[in-house]
């Protein structure tokens, strides 16, 4: 594995832990109405897609049990806001896709 494929699994990593953290002793309703956990959680949703920007195809290909390209539109609807940010999306992938991924990162690294 290349060093900045490292240093991106490692700030993917980074910021799946703290968007979790957010939401910490949260359940959805709570979430769905704190303005701030939810414009926190979902910079970093945007920044876990930028990042899967900078891996290039033959490690996507390689390490294909994780969706990096879902990762990236995730990123793009986030920041394009085509038809606006749906909540229990977002809260359903902090809550399940990003516990998944974090092991999945320490599997590859």
């Amino acid at each position: 594995m290349k060093e900045y494929e490292k240093t991106v699994l490692k700030k993917i990593r980074d910021y799946s832990e703290q968007a979790i953290f957010f939401i910490e002793n949260m359940d959805f309703i709570s979430f769905s109405n704190d303005a701030k956990t939810i414009a926190a959680c979902v910079m970093n949703l945007s920044q876990i897609g930028e990042l899967t920007t900078r891996l290039d195809d033959e490690f996507i290909n390689t390490y294909n049990q994780i969706p990096w390209r879902k990762m990236k539109g995730m990123r793009n609807r986030i920041v394009h806001d085509y038809d606006g940010i749906q909540f229990n999306i977002v809260w359903d992938v902090l809550t399940d896709f990003l516990p998944e991924l974090i092991e999945n990162i320490d599997e590859i690294m």
